[in-house]
């Protein structure tokens, strides 16, 4: 498992993809700490900055393009057929493509959310996205990590989960906010740290059983799907 999790690091490491994840997270950063040295109140530029960037793009976009890529390009290429012959049990593939995906999305999100969340209030504050954003950043890896299984094209099925899901859907439809990823994490921060920033719709039984079915359905499907791809590449 080890072994799968350092190569899955080092492809990933390696790829011009992985540049695409600091051009967001960086922009959080400067945008919070240009507001902040021109003593913009926390009230004008909180909500855009952590909400509106952060948790609505910077915490999903990063985890679908580290989610999708962990797993994605050697189903696309062809090696997963290579990993799947090691005397390697399934859910020890999955566990480490997923270990990986959850490290790097939630350190990449992190960091600016804290950084962001202690500029606008406090260091609690800031503790506070991190939890919310690290509950998140696993979540949405087990769902991308799935997709990727799944689809052809899981970078495409993810960004309509993002953008039209909870992007469109979730801002008139209050019932698809039961399913929005987002949502989660909004309510969690906001329970741990109470602020006007944040507007938590969906109750926190509601957030943690939703978010634990994410992460447990979404892991054990990868895992059967897997399974699938050795039966065909044994028979073929």
């Amino acid at each position: 498992m080890s072994t799968v999790a350092y190569i899955t690091a080092r492809g990933l490491f390696g790829r011009r993809r992985l540049l695409l994840l600091l051009p967001l997270p960086v922009l959080m950063i400067l945008l919070a700490v240009i507001c902040r040295a021109n003593d913009v109140a926390p009230t004008q530029w909180g909500q855009p900055v952590i909400v509106g960037l952060g948790l609505v793009v910077v915490l999903p976009v990063t985890s679908l393009i580290v989610g999708t890529g962990v797993l994605g390009s050697e189903v696309d290429d062809g090696t997963i057929v290579h990993i799947l012959t090691k005397p390697l049990p399934r859910r020890d593939i999955i566990f480490a493509k997923l270990l990986v995906a959850i490290v790097v999305s939630a350190v990449s999100a992190a960091i600016p959310l804290f950084i962001a969340g202690l500029l606008a209030d406090s260091a609690a504050f800031g503790l506070a996205l991190v939890i919310g954003g690290v509950v998140g950043a696993i979540a949405y890896s087990a769902l991308f990590v799935l997709l990727s299984l799944l689809s052809r094209r899981p970078v495409l099925l993810g960004l309509i989960y993002i953008l039209v899901w909870e992007g469109l859907l979730g801002r008139f439809l209050s019932g698809t906010r039961v399913l929005s990823i987002e949502q989660y994490v909004i309510a969690l921060a906001d329970k741990i740290h109470p602020t006007d920033m944040l507007k938590g719709v969906v109750s926190i039984p509601v957030a943690i059983v939703m978010s634990a079915i994410f992460i447990v359905g979404g892991t054990l499907y990868a895992i059967r799907r897997l399974g699938s791809f050795s039966v065909a590449g044994e028979t073929s």
